[in-house]
């Protein structure tokens, strides 16, 4: 666990200490470097449950993809955000650095901590370091609004969760992960139990996020400048989707009977937002609420609580991660040369740029599942234990699916097809950098289709 940790910490003075002309260079290797050693995580046997531990970390087959993700993306913000931070004074360009590194620190220390209260701790931590990116290196006057929505939605849902944990170390004596689940199942006889219940999900529920408390995160992603939206798209959603699994093993009896409104707005989001999507004329927000789409399935699938739901909503959250990350950085490549997220102002971008189109093209086809990508393994099964659930699941399913496939044939066609704008004929070309970007991007998820036990849990 150190052997990733450690490094990832020293990554602070290399950020400071490291010629301003090697900078970008310096952290860039250092943390991919980093992200190929925490492949390790992903070769252990996992039949004996948790490996890699010490008193306080631990890696398991539901964290060790997540973790590996987080690791990831650390280099690939680093590259997609070196053009636009070119013109700020050095200083500021360590600054952000050094953000994203406290955030890759901070994320480390959640999705492997084995005692609840630590992971609550730094799933609150990493508000901060994104709170600032957000609202320092935003990219128009809305993004303090937009911040404050990012932080209060968040603390609002999680601080019940405090005083559920709270209580719950009060009843049973201990927070370990590794003890909680061979605990006494709660009993669900007062209204206080209920409450109990839903103050331990809300707060995940909210970072997913869930239909109806769901309106932070467009806000932030529309005004984040690119390294904020990748990592909120493919990694701090996902902190919800984890902490659910985790809390659910203390919650089950109650789940049964509780779960449904729950499922109910996660399906009937990922219709509605994906109605959204049909009428966005913002290329962020487009990518921003196909997000919430994608993660409603996730919800539905964690909370119907069947191996299939589960691992579904497991590799979900992987696809989601890269497919996400990979759209927002080709949305930042169209801005920094548009200087407009209207699709309509930045259209028929095939004939200016047209190897960029074959990256838009992949990733489309990824965000709507086309097979032999991970995220249509994930649709299926997530849709079929839904089915085997209860079969009329299938009509917000379908309906959803539908609409998913829509919305990114209609981004696609809006911003490469048809005839280039007069007023972008001159565009400054590709760069080297941006198709390594993207390559990083979607060659992992092209290759996990061929080994998915990697990231499919604990399902073999």
């Amino acid at each position: 666990m150190l052997k990733i940790l450690i490094p990832t910490i020293t990554l602070l003075p290399i950020t400071w200490l490291s010629h301003h002309k090697w900078f970008w260079h310096t952290t860039t290797t250092s943390s991919l470097a980093i992200a190929v050693m925490s492949f390790t995580w992903m070769k252990k046997p996992w039949d004996t449950g948790w490996t890699n531990i010490n008193p306080f970390l631990g890696t398991d087959a539901l964290s060790s993809p997540l973790l590996v993700l987080s690791c990831w993306l650390l280099p690939l913000m680093i590259i997609a955000s070196q053009n636009h931070m070119s013109s700020e004074p050095i200083l500021r360009q360590r600054t952000y650095v050094t953000l994203m590194i406290t955030l890759q620190i901070f994320l480390i220390l959640a999705f492997s901590a084995t005692e609840v209260i630590m992971f609550y701790v730094m799933f609150e931590a990493t508000l901060i370091p994104t709170l600032l990116i957000i609202t320092r290196w935003g990219n128009q006057a809305e993004r303090l609004n937009a911040g404050t929505y990012f932080l209060f939605y968040t603390l609002a849902g999680s601080l019940p969760l405090l005083v559920a944990l709270l209580l719950l170390q009060n009843d049973t004596g201990t927070l370990s992960m590794l003890v909680l689940q061979y605990g006494k199942p709660t009993l669900c006889t007062t209204y206080a139990d209920k409450l109990w219940w839903a103050a331990c999900l809300v707060a995940f529920l909210v970072k997913l996020p869930l239909y109806g408390v769901h309106l932070w995160l467009p806000k932030a992603h529309v005004e984040a400048p690119v390294a904020g939206s990748m990592v909120l798209a493919a990694i701090l959603l996902k902190l919800g989707g984890y902490g659910i699994i985790r809390v659910l093993v203390v919650l089950e009896p109650l789940t049964k009977e509780l779960s449904y409104p729950f499922i109910i707005l996660a399906l009937w989001g990922m219709v509605m937002t994906g109605s959204i999507c049909l009428r966005q004329t913002d290329l962020k927000a487009l990518i921003a609420y196909s997000s919430v789409s994608h993660m409603g399935l996730v919800a539905a699938g964690i909370l119907i609580q069947t191996p299939w739901g589960l691992t579904g909503a497991l590799i979900l959250m992987i696809a989601h991660g890269l497919t996400s990350s990979a759209l927002f950085c080709l949305a930042n490549t169209n801005y920094e040369r548009t200087h407009s997220r209207t699709m309509l102002l930045a259209r028929g971008l095939q004939a200016a740029l047209p190897l960029m189109t074959t990256w838009w093209f992949i990733a489309s086809l990824a965000n709507l599942a086309l097979p032999p990508l991970p995220s249509l393994m994930a649709e299926l099964m997530v849709i079929t234990g839904l089915f085997n659930w209860s079969w009329w699941t299938i009509a917000l399913t379908g309906a959803g699916t539908l609409i998913t496939a829509a919305y990114s044939l209609y981004m696609f066609l809006m911003t490469q097809r048809g005839r280039l704008p007069t007023h972008i004929i001159a565009i400054p070309p590709t760069f080297s950098r941006e198709h390594l970007l993207m390559a990083l991007h979607l060659l992992p998820l092209l290759a996990l289709i061929a080994k998915p036990d990697l990231i499919w849990g604990w399902l073999g």
